[in-house]
């Protein structure tokens, strides 16, 4: 049986670099789930690596065909741009991969409610929102093309996407706290080992 790990935190607690460093680890050999988005490519971006980049059109045609496990919807100051999942044969729980994932809590919801919460092990990462802050800057100038208008929507956004009434409904407890980045990514490796085991050892009984 095989399991998602879901990464999800609030936009610049460090979750993308962390996601990157899960996959990387071969002794986890976790495969990527790759996700759809109607936004336009950033700076250093590559289709079919960060996401798969689509029209306004293809998203709707995935919508008609029943194929969208979970899409979220941002009412940018540049319009909405959709972010989703698609049952597109990436994922198959029956055999023994293990997949890594990226999103928000309610994302994680609907990968629960789609798949079934036994599958789905949600990693929730946090930091102090002054550091957030701060990292969201530094990321956001070095765009060709910056969008601090669309930075400040979406740290605000965060609040309530992320609020404690949401991840006590969702049945999330644990967090990792991104203080230290090598330390954070050691800590969830060693979850990730210890709910491998677990599987491993349910599976064989």
């Amino acid at each position: 049986m095989g399991k998602i790990f879901f990464i999800s935190g609030k936009s610049s607690t460090g979750k993308d670099t962390i996601y990157k460093r899960l996959l990387e680890d071969e002794g986890l050999a976790l495969k990527k789930i790759t996700m759809y988005t109607t936004r336009p490519m950033r700076s250093g971006e590559i289709d079919g690596r960060e996401y798969f980049f689509v029209s306004d059109d293809d998203s709707r045609k995935h919508e008609l065909d029943g194929s969208i496990v979970e899409m979220r919807v941002y009412n940018t100051v540049y319009g909405p741009w959709k972010y989703y999942t698609r049952n597109d044969g990436q994922i198959d729980l029956q055999g023994k991969e293990n997949y890594l994932a990226l999103g928000t809590i309610e994302a994680y919801r609907k990968y629960c409610d789609y798949f079934g919460k036994e599958y789905v092990v949600p990693i929730y990462i946090e930091i102090d929102d002054g550091v957030r802050l701060q990292r969201a800057l530094d990321r956001e100038r070095k765009q060709q093309n910056p969008q601090y208008r669309e930075m400040c929507r979406r740290f605000m956004a965060d609040d309530d996407d992320f609020s404690e009434e949401n991840m006590k409904l969702c049945g999330i407890q644990k967090r990792f706290v991104n203080d230290i980045l090598e330390d954070c990514i050691a800590e969830i490796k060693k979850y990730i080992r210890e709910e491998l085991v677990f599987v491993e050892k349910h599976d064989k009984m």
